[in-house]
């Protein structure tokens, strides 16, 4: 007790307080350190967390030198807490100050965190505007994908669209690079010239036949840059020829420079062909009628003079000048009754007995007479028939006469020899023969009229016109066709060759249906 009053109480408060301040302290700096521990980033609980660790030294430096001050006074040890009594100040001290600083420096790092903190606030709006542009420029982009998927999907269709229809048209569809080679042709076309898709390159104009016809495509390409509606004779195939209404258009590039050419044509082939028919079968129907009256008119006036001429020989001796001169008239008596013949022949007015025959057979049967005065003028006989070739549905005898003329004008076309190339062949139920020979070949004009009747190049005396008239009227009635080629395309090369072809086409034999 000092001045009458008790000091324990006082002693037991400041002791107890202390260590409450101890207590407390760390109770402080556990907690900063929880919130330290959720949020590492956070500056506030940073410095908090530093200032709690200044607060709690201090607490602790503090509260131990009150409490050993009480326990030394009390133990009558005030001697040692005075000698202890500077030490223990001068460590409080020292974490004051240390507190102090922490708390001074605290405006600086809070300002400077704030000033960070504005800087993050303003990345974390660009990068938040910058996400929204993104996502702008995501949408945009996924409607643009969608766009552009929407008009590939249509080029397609349309791409699609156009192949088929090219693919698909029965007319020759036809692309050329400048220098005429076909780049691009539709099945239709390949199949209309007989061009294999394996084939190397083909130069489109190299098909014309007619240089003139050639001329002519070149020509208005290259001035007008566009052809239209011109008739062609166009080489498909090996043998065949077509005849083509063509339209075609020059492509430019951007320089005005042409680098090819497009264009479709119309096979007009059978459209020619049976026009031609027509105007045959018109003016032989005519002329036959006319020839049957005319035959059955002089044939009874003929018999009676060839009688009258054989009995008068009779009379006279044979080494008389009278004999010879009645042979002149019954020789040329019998070559009246011929013509007499063929003008029956080609008015059909003899009945035919058809049947399924081999027309390989009734070739070799008409060449076991005819090729021995054919080789007599060196002329050659080359065979090429097709091994089992299906039959045909005719008449043999007038079969014959179609083999038996076309040899002997084939033999006419060559008075200095040659060749006479005889093929035969099956195309799409048609049984296909050709005779070709290596003669002079027939003129444009000529061959328009050679199976007219009566027309003849040949000199008086060596022709009536009626070989190839009654030939086109025998195959007419055998549901045939003939037609001829002049010059000839080489099958193997594609080039023209001097010479003719005579090309015949005859229906297949059904035998259930044997006439």
């Amino acid at each position: 007790m000092k001045n009458g009053l008790p000091l324990l109480p006082a002693l037991n408060v400041e002791f107890f307080g202390a260590a409450l301040a101890i207590l407390l302290s760390f109770v402080a700096l556990w907690y900063a350190w929880r919130l330290v521990k959720l949020q590492p980033n956070n500056f506030i609980w940073g410095f908090l967390f530093y200032f709690c660790i200044a607060m709690a030294a201090f607490s602790l430096s503090r509260g131990v030198g009150h409490m050993v001050r009480i326990i030394l006074v009390l133990a009558g040890e005030g001697d040692t807490w005075s000698t202890l009594s500077p030490f223990s100040g001068g460590f409080n001290t020292m974490l004051m100050i240390s507190a102090a600083a922490v708390t001074i420096y605290y405006h600086k790092g809070l300002a400077a965190f704030r000033a960070l903190g504005g800087e993050a606030e303003k990345l974390s709006d660009a990068n938040t505007q910058l996400a929204a542009t993104a996502n702008e420029l995501q949408r945009l982009n996924s409607h643009l994908e969608d766009m552009v998927a929407e008009r590939t999907r249509n080029l397609s269709k349309s791409e699609k669209k156009l192949r088929n229809f090219i693919e698909n048209s029965k007319d020759i569809i036809y692309f050329c690079d400048q220098s005429g080679d076909i780049t691009s042709i539709n099945s239709s076309g390949r199949e209309m010239l007989g061009i294999d898709p394996a084939q190397a390159a083909i130069n489109f104009p190299s098909l014309f036949v007619r240089e003139e016809d050639k001329k002519e495509y070149l020509t208005a390409l290259q001035e007008n840059g566009f052809v239209s509606d011109i008739e062609i004779e166009c080489k498909a195939g090996a043998a065949n020829i077509r005849y083509i209404l063509l339209t075609a258009s020059a492509v430019y590039d951007q320089d005005g420079v042409i680098i090819g050419c497009e264009g479709i044509g119309k096979d007009m082939t059978r459209l020619k062909r049976m026009t031609e028919h027509l105007i045959n079968n018109e003016k032989m129907a005519s002329v036959g009628q006319m020839a049957a009256g005319v035959a059955h008119e002089i044939n009874t006036p003929l018999g009676i003079i060839l009688g009258y001429t054989q009995l008068m020989m009779d009379d006279y001796d044979k080494d008389s000048e009278s004999y010879a001169n009645f042979e002149i008239m019954e020789r040329q008596t019998r070559a009246c009754r011929r013509i007499v013949a063929d003008l029956l022949k080609f008015s059909r007015q003899s009945e035919s007995a058809k049947t399924c025959i081999d027309v390989n057979r009734v070739i070799q049967e008409v060449l076991a007479v005819s090729e021995h005065t054919l080789n007599i003028n060196n002329i050659t006989v080359e065979r090429s028939f097709m091994s089992e070739l299906p039959l045909v549905i005719g008449d043999p005898e007038k079969l014959y006469q179609v083999f038996i003329n076309l040899f002997n004008n084939a033999q006419d076309a060559m008075e200095d020899g040659g060749a006479i190339i005889i093929t035969s062949g099956r195309e799409q139920g048609t049984i296909v023969i050709t005779v070709r020979d290596t003669g002079s070949g027939i003129a444009e004009d000529v061959k328009k009229r050679i199976f007219d009747p009566f027309y003849t190049t040949k000199d008086v005396g060596k022709g009536t016109g009626l070989g190839l008239s009654v030939t086109y009227g025998i195959l007419q009635e055998h549901g045939g066709d003939i037609y001829v080629e002049s010059p000839v395309c080489d099958p193997e090369s594609g080039e023209m060759m001097q010479g003719s072809a005579f090309h015949i086409r005859l229906p297949e034999c059904d035998p259930e249906t044997e006439i």
